[in-house]
């Protein structure tokens, strides 16, 4: 193997003394100027030179002393005479002799001061005057005995090899495949061995495969039958989501939810997504009541305590009990009404919890008779009551758990959500508006499975990973974290079928930003050695391209092309 341009440091190959003993000739000369050269380089640094003889006498005996009998400096050697070799002190380069006419400079400097390139490649093909620039051959010899000395044989120039021990040369090959090339010499009659390998036996067990293989994909495929999908659904329910946890919750909430979507071909109201919030609470958290605040009843406290059981009444003349029942209390309600006396009924009413009584007398009375009574009301509840939540909405407000769910002291959120569900407002901007606020609360708090639940109910539309500002861009995954994190298997698998169950409604329907993710799905699944699967998936990508203009988006349809 020819190391033409790799230019490797002196230190990791042996003194040229051991050249020829050394079966792989795994060495490298490193030549200096000669003394022809060191006299034309008279502007060059005494460092330099130094550290060239220095390297030349320490590195190349058999080059820096004359032959035995010999006085070099009485005698120089035919190299000296001629001046017929320009070496460089450069990495990489063979001791190569060029005849060239005595009195001219070296080829070598000529080119150096030129500007050229001072790679082995490039400067043996200018000093061996268009040899070949791969035949390691020098194209002639040299021969001190020309001087009277003893003959010494030709110095074979040897390129090193690029690698000095046997080793395994692999690649990944098409249709799942990992080629081995193992080392053998060929040289000495060793026929190459080439062995293929299957990725997918290679990988058997591991978890990315098994995650991979477990999926009945491509979902777009004729011979699909949707149990399989909700099957696969189930499991995941089952295997993949820790109750324990709130996330674990929520996420087998949005399989819950793909698996109604698939049941009801893609179709669902907003009674059905309340029935499986119900389904999913843990349990149903008992909301404590309060009494109602006298100053909303328009009281004083003294008149308030005057007015607690066990004191005289002033009206009637009678001590009330101190323990009343339910018919004394509407019999107290129906006397202070014989008087007219309708503020001391309202009062008495919402002090003993008659709401419906109170409410009722207040709406034949005038507005804000009446809105001081509901607000005597809804004090009544507690601040994480569901039916604060409808009541709230119903008054044309946002409601206050849109804006503090998601909190270990609010609650679940859970039963706020099915509250507005099945009992939309008139105002359906008022309704989403306040679906998509609580779903922004959750995902600001790191419930993301939760915050993309309430997105599918407002119909939000699905992003780009790019878009920050979008709100999705895969079911169950924030586009906000890590590239690596956001495009998990699970996330794609998931998103897929929600697009199946869409595709149940209207066949034609797909999702044009999730394209680029099954792209990347078919990717994994040609490099975990599924090639079949990945070509369909492939195909699916050009099926949807081809509804829409493919020239929209030319980056994705080749990049298609290119893994099919």
């Amino acid at each position: 193997f020819s190391r033409q341009g790799y230019e490797d440091p002196h230190w990791q190959y042996p003194a040229a003394g051991y050249r020829d003993g050394y079966p792989y000739q795994s060495h490298q000369w490193q030549p200096v100027a000669w003394q022809d050269d060191r006299e034309l380089r008279q502007g060059e640094s005494y460092g330099k030179s130094y550290r060239d003889q220095h390297y030349y006498r320490g590195y190349h005996p058999n080059l820096a002393t004359g032959p035995p009998g010999h006085d070099s400096k009485a005698c120089p050697s035919a190299w000296e005479q001629k001046s017929a070799v320009s070496l460089a002190f450069e990495p990489g380069l063979c001791v190569l002799p060029s005849p060239q006419p005595s009195g001219q400079p070296s080829l070598l400097l000529q080119y150096h001061e030129s500007g050229l390139s001072s790679s082995s490649h490039e400067l043996s093909q200018y000093i061996r005057d268009g040899a070949d620039p791969y035949d390691p051959a020098p194209p002639g010899s040299w021969n001190v005995g020309q001087a009277g000395g003893p003959s010494v044989s030709t110095p074979t120039p040897a390129v090193p090899l690029k690698f000095p021990q046997l080793h395994t040369a692999l690649c990944f090959g098409a249709g799942g495949h990992l080629v081995l090339v193992c080392p053998h010499h060929p040289a000495e009659g060793q026929l190459a061995r080439v062995e293929l390998h299957s990725l997918e036996v290679i990988l058997h067990g591991t978890e990315e495969l098994e995650e991979l293989q477990a999926f009945p994909g491509p979902l777009a495929r004729e011979d699909l039958h949707k149990v399989d999908v909700m099957t696969f659904c189930q499991q995941k329910i089952t295997t993949g989501c820790d109750l324990s946890t709130q996330r674990g919750r929520d996420s087998s909430l949005l399989w819950k939810l793909l698996v109604l979507l698939c049941r009801q071909n893609g179709s669902m109201v907003g009674s059905d997504a309340a029935e499986l919030l119900m389904q999913d609470c843990r349990r149903q958290d008992s909301y404590r009541r309060q009494e109602a605040a006298p100053s909303l009843m328009g009281l004083a406290d003294e008149e308030w305590a005057a007015r607690q059981p066990g004191t005289l009444d002033l009206l009637t003349g009678e001590v009330p009990p101190v323990v009343e029942t339910q018919a004394q209390i509407v019999e107290k309600f129906t006397k202070l009404l014989y008087y007219g006396r309708k503020k001391e009924a309202l009062v008495w009413a919402m002090r003993n919890q008659l709401w419906g009584h109170a409410l009722f007398l207040s709406s034949k009375m005038d507005a804000r008779t009446y809105s001081w009574v509901l607000t005597g009301f809804t004090s009544t509840l507690a601040t994480n009551d569901p039916l604060q939540t409808l009541f709230q909405l119903m008054s044309g407000r946002i409601p206050q758990a849109a804006l503090c769910c998601g909190d270990a002291t609010w609650g679940d959120w859970r039963p706020h959500l099915a509250v507005m569900l099945s009992n939309k407002v008139g105002d359906t901007e008022l309704n989403q508006r306040a679906i998509v606020t609580m779903g922004d609360t959750l995902a600001s708090k790191g419930a993301v499975e939760a915050a993309h639940f309430c997105y599918l109910m407002a119909d939000i539309p699905f992003g780009y990973f790019g878009a920050k500002a979008d709100r999705m861009a895969l079911l169950g995954s924030s586009h906000r974290q890590a590239f690596s994190q956001f495009a998990r298997t699970e996330a794609i698998q998931r998103m897929e079928i929600f697009e199946y169950c869409q595709q149940l409604r209207q066949p034609e329907s797909f999702l044009l930003p999730f394209q680029v993710f099954k792209l990347l799905y078919a990717s994994r699944l040609a490099d975990h050695g599924l090639p079949a699967q990945a070509l369909q998936y492939c195909e699916h990508i050009c099926t949807a391209l081809l509804r829409r203009d493919p020239a929209a988006h030319p980056v994705l349809a080749r990049q298609v092309v290119r893994v099919s």
